[in-house]
């Protein structure tokens, strides 16, 4: 697939000016310009921010009424549910709080719905359930800004409802709960707006531990798990709370995280976004996506080595049954979309089948933007309905789109970067001719193609091993802070590439000046050259170590070969 280069434009004065006040290279004042930070407070904040940095709770609405309800709970020894949704955000937000709450000496029980049975958010059952158990008081975390019913419901039986959640508002009016922990209200005063689910966990829970022995910075590796896997932005708070999380991972004492970093093979190692987004993340996923995500709740929670161990062991091997049922699933997909999509027609694709996991949907529309860069819903339907999960491309707003078209829909929500949805079998046709007629007015051909954003152009001479110690300070990467990079050209090969893994290459490159080995596991789309050539290289740069010995080493992203 071709990828449109877009290079960042450089700002040599200003950026000089701000590397000389932070004493740093000019090369990272540009990659801070890149990322919106235009002055030297902003960018002293970005690279060295810390807890004392972060805002206070109070300043959300609700929140002082929140806690006074919940201690007044746990002080009265009322029956208090947690309701989680069943994402990695979700159950990292049950468990921090979980663990809170029972310190403090309250009566709590968990509940998080199945995703095949329940689907996402709250649900008229559980608040029956709710009842009949006799809990007067349930906290919402990561979901409950849309139930409007189940939350009247409650109300009807007495039980007073909080919600946390850090999702879009899709109505004029909110739920009629007690309190509600949402920074995205319009009166809210919370200055950052952007915090995970298990972030607003955090915060209610350093508000109930204040004036306490505990201290509720030893949960951030919670934090860590929940915004990374969530996809939350790294900028602001998020930044702070997954820098200082990470730290915690390489050091937790939960046993049930212990246990599963081994059992994923990363024991001893330093743990990073990329191990909690690509191996983490998707075994504490895998529980909610083709069992019960009780399992992954209970593994966090666990104080037990031996009930840890084993509770790791299942969520791996159902990892492995989640990677087998997506892969089948992704190959049908992309066979029914060869026959049925007419691509001059369709700016979206909007995919349906009969006998397709739903809690794999949302990886396999993942893997279709990876091949055909469309916007993508796929819909598993069972009888008369179906369920659907979406993922967007950059320049559409996924969510928007989705509520211009919910005369169609039983039930949506998401946010710009993905939805989930639910639809009646007989609306799937209409609703794909209107999502696609909005699309066609908004999406332009240029958009379909992928974009590699470059944050600057540099010699290849210019990297250097002081250059990515100071690159480290930027991490956590991850969106609205993506690891940077760099394009070079005038590089020649200086030996024949060599095939490695299952489709990638690694090569040596120069600039007769800086020589260095430049390799890619993903090359699809990528044109192979050979010795000699002279190629144009787009690469994030770092140091691979091996046998004791560093070398420079680029990552490649894309790279052209001159005419």
């Amino acid at each position: 697939m071709n990828r449109i280069w877009r290079l960042k434009r450089r700002e040599p004065e200003l950026s000089s000016s701000l590397a000389a006040s932070l004493n740093v290279s000019p090369i990272i004042a540009q990659l801070l310009f890149n990322r919106g930070i235009k002055d030297e407070m902003q960018a002293h904040h970005f690279l060295h921010g810390d807890l004392t940095s972060c805002h206070d709770p109070a300043l959300f609405k609700d929140m002082e009424k929140a806690a006074t309800r919940i201690n007044r709970a746990i002080k009265s020894k009322e029956n208090i549910l947690l309701y989680g949704d069943y994402d990695v955000d979700g159950i990292t937000s049950v468990a921090l709080l979980n663990i809170v709450l029972t310190r403090l000496g309250a009566k709590v029980t968990n509940y998080i719905p199945n995703r095949l049975e329940e689907g996402y958010g709250l649900n008229i059952n559980a608040v029956k359930l709710a009842h009949r158990n006799k809990n007067s008081l349930m906290i919402t975390v990561d979901c409950g800004i849309s139930a409007h019913k189940e939350i009247d419901l409650a109300n009807e039986f007495g039980i007073d409802v909080i919600i946390t959640d850090h999702h879009e508002i899709k109505s004029e009016t909110l739920p009629k709960a007690y309190a509600i922990i949402n920074p995205l209200q319009k009166d809210c005063n919370y200055p950052f707006k952007h915090l995970a689910g298990v972030g607003l966990a955090y915060k209610l829970a350093q508000v109930l531990l204040k004036n306490t022995p505990y201290q509720v910075e030893e949960h951030l590796d919670l934090v860590a798990l929940g915004t990374v896997s969530d996809m939350s932005v790294q900028k602001g708070e998020n930044r702070i709370l997954t820098k200082e999380g990470l730290k915690k991972l390489s050091t937790t004492e939960k046993m049930g995280i212990k246990a599963l970093v081994e059992v994923a093979g990363l024991k001893g190692k330093i743990i990073s976004c990329s191990h909690i987004g690509y191996i983490l993340g998707p075994r504490i996923n895998a529980m909610g996506r083709v069992g019960s995500p009780e399992v992954s709740l209970n593994l966090l929670l666990t104080s037990d080595p031996n009930e840890a161990q084993t509770k790791a062991g299942t969520l791996n091997r159902e990892n492995r049954n989640r990677q087998k049922i997506e892969a089948r699933v992704t190959s049908e997909a992309m066979e029914k979309i060869e026959r049925e999509i007419n691509f001059k027609d369709s700016r979206i694709i909007v995919l349906s089948g009969s006998s397709w996991h739903t809690g794999v949907i949302g990886i396999v529309a993942s893997r279709v933007i990876d091949k055909f860069y469309r916007p993508t819903i796929i819909i598993s339907v069972d009888g008369k309905i179906g369920k659907g999960s979406g993922r967007s491309i950059n320049n559409f707003h996924l969510f928007n789109a989705i509520n211009s078209c919910k005369k169609h829909l039983v039930d949506f929500g998401g946010h710009e970067g993905a939805c989930g949805l639910v639809i009646e079998k007989k609306n799937i046709i209409a609703f794909t001719e209107s999502i696609n007629k909005i699309a066609k007015d908004v999406i332009a051909d240029k958009d379909l193609y992928p974009a590699l954003d470059i944050d600057i152009e540099v010699e290849l001479s210019e990297i250097s091993e002081k250059l990515i110690e100071e690159l480290a300070l930027m991490v956590p990467f991850g969106p609205e802070n993506p690891k940077p990079m760099f394009s070079s050209s005038n590089v020649y090969l200086r030996n024949e590439p060599r095939r490695i893994a299952k489709n990638g290459f690694k090569m040596l490159v120069t600039d007769n000046k800086t020589t260095c080995e430049a390799i890619s596991f993903r090359a699809e789309g990528m044109s192979v050259p050979y010795k000699g050539s002279k190629v144009s290289l787009v690469y994030s740069p770092s140091i691979n170590t091996w046998q004791g010995l560093s070398s420079l080493q680029l990552d490649l992203k894309d790279l052209k070969v001159a005419e």
